[in-house]
């Protein structure tokens, strides 16, 4: 069985296990495991450690697009016309966001942050849902801003079938044997299925390659009736 730990990171730590400031070695002494994937100093929540180089890589890849998924208390009340934006995808300077998921969200009974949320007397917040399946530097922070909505407090809660649940933050635990299986289930799923060679950007698809070798050995065949 795979090695996988979920941790709770608490806001302001760093995802590394050296360096100055709060680091994770702070709360997990576990030689062998490494961040798959990471979030950033003032996001919180769900992060994954493993020993397993294949799986971290998996768990990490924007290539097999395993959804991830933020609570995010932003600026404002969002509309309906916003959450279509954002799930639609928005132009961020690195080019425009892949479609997503986003929904309004009752305020979730989360840990209290410290430090806490600055409070403006005039200036309403709100919490939004966003499930993505790429992994771009500050996305979701980036996207909610560029709608007018900027993020204020970001909880990760979901990597894949895998929750964050009760996990107090700071705290961590190992993942089970089912977990394990589920997560490894989920990269056979189409949505997180790696894509094939020919399905990238920039390449062939099979297709069109058998389609253009139909149209050569077309030619070819003309070509030797003609000669005869």
């Amino acid at each position: 069985m795979s090695r996988l730990i979920l941790l709770n990171k608490p806001f302001g730590m760093l995802c590394q296990f050296s360096g100055t400031g709060p680091t994770l070695a702070a709360l997990l002494q576990q030689p062998g495991v490494y961040p798959a994937g990471r979030l950033d100093k003032d996001s919180e929540g769900l992060l994954l450690l493993t020993g397993d180089g294949p799986l971290q890589a998996r768990i990490s890849s924007p290539r097999f697009k395993l959804p991830k998924t933020y609570w995010a208390q932003v600026e404002g009340v969002p509309d309906d016309a916003t959450l279509r934006a954002l799930a639609g995808g928005v132009e961020l300077r690195d080019g425009r966001s892949a479609p997503a998921e986003a929904r309004p969200l009752a305020e979730p009974a989360l840990w209290p942050r410290e430090p806490p949320i600055r409070k403006r007397p005039h200036q309403p917040t709100s919490w939004i849902e966003l499930v993505l399946r790429e992994g771009r530097n500050r996305q979701v922070r980036r996207m909610t801003a560029a709608v007018g909505h900027p993020t204020l407090r970001l909880v990760r809660v979901a990597i894949g079938p895998l929750r964050l649940a009760d996990l107090a933050p700071g705290a961590w635990r190992a993942a089970s044997a089912a977990e394990v299986a589920a997560l490894g289930e989920s990269f056979n799923t189409p949505a997180v299925r790696r894509a094939p060679p020919a399905d990238r950007p920039g390449t062939a698809r099979a297709g069109d390659r058998r389609r253009r070798a139909g149209h050569r050995t077309a030619r070819s065949r003309r070509s030797a009736d003609y000669r005869r």
